[in-house]
């Protein structure tokens, strides 16, 4: 079994990863969105994790304070479900009831994910949006390496793999420029 957040397509377009590697591993893929994507997944988790962790560390946690499934559910799990797990890890090492709570400072280090759906206003979307395009343009639509737009970014070429897609940008349209 192997994982990625990588775009992998992407990455054999210019480069920076064998197709022939690509061909071994893609047996039976499996597309997981990060947890920030499954919201509804959130409660299930974390009574999963308290459950796992109370057992290993033979606590009795008998329920989960709703205050802290609210914060779970804003919270935008920039570390994805990996995070989650070590925080909820933490707060069971650090219960002395029977009730769950995770401390809200904890989770304040990532910005709360806003309760109306549409992360940026619509401006910012156009400006970023601007700037991803004409860093795509000087790169002749090379996302990655040296001389690619994530680098002229300065942001991983994953997170520009991800923009790109989330602002609908065909990168394609650059690769032609001269």
């Amino acid at each position: 079994m192997a994982a990625t957040n990588r775009n992998l397509a992407a990455a054999i377009a210019d480069g920076s990863f064998r197709s022939d590697l690509f061909y071994r591993l893609n047996v039976f893929p499996i597309h997981v969105p990060p947890l920030r994507q499954r919201q509804d997944d959130i409660p299930i988790l974390v009574e999963y994790f308290v459950k796992r962790f109370a057992d290993k560390m033979a606590k009795r946690i008998r329920r989960i304070e709703a205050r802290t499934l609210g914060l779970c559910e804003r919270y935008s799990w920039p570390g994805s479900i990996r995070e989650l797990q070590n925080i909820v890890e933490r707060s069971v090492i650090l219960c002395g009831s029977d009730t769950f709570s995770i401390d809200e400072a904890w989770l304040s280090q990532a910005p709360l994910r806003p309760e109306v759906a549409g992360a940026l206003p619509s401006a910012l979307q156009d400006q970023e949006k601007e700037l991803i395009e004409a860093a795509l343009a000087k790169s002749r639509g090379k996302v990655a390496g040296p001389g690619g737009a994530a680098a002229t970014l300065g942001i991983p070429a994953s997170t520009l793999e991800s923009k790109i897609k989330q602002l609908g940008i065909a990168k394609g349209r650059f690769t032609s420029l001269s």
